[in-house]
């Protein structure tokens, strides 16, 4: 099939996620090639602050608050998180000091990825098939038929409807995991 959900939808997701590592990948590079590794310790700062400031949408999609107009603290909350992600993987690095910031880091990640199969994906993908279903009708197919057309793109769609079963118990893990590592930090921190 020409239009397919693959190579339309799932290969832009994928860049995406391949541009957020290429992205830390080089950001760490850098700080360590300019020795600016000190810089790095404290993008988690305002990466974490992006975060926590992406949550506007949250509340507001569940009506915890009323102002802001919702298409566009989507858009800042997709943004947010983004590139307060990228700042914390660069803060992370590649540097294995402790456990709790790397769990904190992996289901960041793992967060992050939910979220953009939510965005990326989700949206186009029910439009594609949907669109494809309409096609194959156009051209006089029986419903079985269409069916038996779009199935792959159908089941493909229907497993990718179950993101929104990882995407929060897992924000709620990082969240945890992260002030974790905050209050560690606090604890730990020389204070002299």
């Amino acid at each position: 099939m020409a239009d397919s959900l693959w190579r339309n939808h799932i290969l832009p997701f994928t860049f995406l996620v391949g541009l957020l590592a290429a992205c830390t990948l080089a950001g760490d590079y850098l700080l360590h090639r300019l020795n600016l590794v000190w810089v790095g310790r404290y993008l988690g700062i305002p990466g974490t602050i992006l975060i926590i400031g992406s949550l506007i949408y949250s509340l507001r999609k569940r009506k915890f608050i009323t102002a802001g107009n919702p298409k566009s603290l989507l858009t800042l909350h997709e943004f947010g998180t983004w590139l307060g992600s990228l700042m914390v993987l660069i803060h992370a690095g590649i540097h294995f000091n402790a456990i709790l910031p790397w769990l904190a880091t992996v289901a960041m990640g793992i967060n992050v990825i939910s979220g953009m199969v939510g965005k990326l994906l989700l949206d186009q993908s029910r439009r594609h098939v949907q669109g494809q279903r309409e096609h194959f009708q156009l051209r006089g197919l029986s419903k079985s038929e269409v069916e038996k057309a779009v199935f792959w793109d159908a089941v493909t769609l229907d497993a990718m409807n179950q993101w929104r079963r990882v995407h929060i118990p897992i924000f709620v893990v990082f969240a945890v995991l992260a002030l974790g590592h905050i209050a560690s930090i606090f604890l730990f921190w020389s204070w002299s």
